[in-house]
């Protein structure tokens, strides 16, 4: 199995191909990234549009595509997709993806009207919401939308995958309704520096004090999150979109997972582009791997963060962080982090290789 971590900005946009049970090839897109992660503005072709040309050429489908949630970098290179290619529906097979309206069908809760909408003039100032409502209304024009709700505790076999759904949990759908609902716009971030000049070594001494204060991501879109732990001929490796930690820890302890006996992964794609607020301890030791993948440019808000390696490291001194953009790569460590912690590894990778 090739699993590619394009280039999608600071979003995500990720690609799996791989033989099932028959022999035959299959494929799974898992979000889209930005606008210029299909097409830049000049047109010139991205890497979503390379993937999705290449399995054209194959003659293959999009076997399964999921869109773990609708904040812009995950969402604007599959509707850029849609509005410049027609055919677009023809090779996609399945969709998993928990819009407002079926979301408000499962809780039995009234939907709003703004969900019929179907917004495309790009007017607007809100992030996710209404480009949620109009890849939905793709779904719904081609046939392609479903009634069955992606959540905590979903088990999907297909293709020899075995798929368990982590979240989002029942509270997270809720709150993500009522953001639907609401129409509220993101709260607007101004671009900071990262820290990356931080060393390891002293995050770690920090966030061993007793006054140190977990502070979890509150963003409903964030937490609405389709995270998976995907089995593939018995090995598994972990997909966390922009996930909250606590909520990944309960559903891994509710698999039977703990710090005793963690979860044996290939990789695992750290959440949220390794942002502090959705990485905590706990979830790193819950999870038994050598690999860690961060995707993101590093624009917007300076992902990843320093303290989210810091505890990669605290609990693993001999991680590999893997990054797809070079800049990352090359300046995440200090000449301090490398002498702390010689076995440490950054590196520039684009696709990551499960072996039978």
């Amino acid at each position: 199995m090739k699993i590619k971590f394009l280039k999608a900005e600071n979003g995500d946009a990720i690609a799996l191909s791989f033989l099932d049970k028959d022999n035959q090839q299959r494929n799974i897109l898992i979000d889209g990234g930005r606008e210029a992660t299909y097409f830049d503005r000049v047109r010139r072709n991205g890497p979503l549009k390379n993937t999705i040309d290449d399995i054209k050429q194959r003659e293959e489908n999009i076997d399964l595509l999921i869109l773990s949630h609708i904040d812009n970098d995950h969402i604007e290179g599959f509707l850029k997709w849609f509005e410049h290619d027609k055919n677009a529906p023809e090779i996609i097979n399945e969709v998993w993806f928990n819009s407002g309206e079926a979301i408000a069908e499962y809780l039995n809760k009234p939907k709003n009207d703004d969900l019929d909408l179907f917004i495309a003039d790009g007017s607007n100032v809100l992030t996710g919401v209404d480009e949620g409502i109009e890849f939905q209304e793709f779904l719904k024009k081609h046939g392609l939308d479903r009634d069955v709700i992606i959540r905590k505790g979903f088990e999907w076999e297909g293709f020899g995958l075995k798929v368990n759904v982590l979240t989002p949990t029942h509270k997270q759908l809720e709150d993500l309704l009522e953001l639907y609902q609401e129409k509220t716009g993101d709260v607007k971030y101004t671009a900071a520096g990262n820290d990356w000049s931080k060393n390891l070594s002293h995050i770690i001494s920090e966030e061993e004090k007793s006054s140190f204060r977990f502070r979890q991501d509150r963003s409903e879109k964030n937490g609405s999150s389709i995270t998976t732990l995907i089995t593939y001929k018995g090995k598994k490796f972990l997909l966390l979109a922009d996930s909250h930690p606590k909520e990944v820890c309960t559903a891994l302890e509710d698999l039977g997972y703990s710090k005793e006996t963690p979860v044996q992964v290939e990789f695992m794609q750290v959440s949220h582009h390794g942002s502090k607020a959705n990485n905590n301890k706990e979830l790193f030791e819950l999870v038994d791997t050598q690999n860690y993948i961060v995707s993101t440019n590093s624009s917007g808000h300076a992902h990843p963060h320093k303290s989210v390696i810091a505890r990669i490291t605290a609990n693993n001194p001999r991680a590999i962080i893997y990054s797809n953009y070079e800049r990352v790569a090359d300046n995440l460590l200090t000449e301090r982090d490398k002498a702390d912690f010689p076995e440490l590894q950054v590196k520039l990778f684009s696709e990551f290789h499960i072996k039978e």
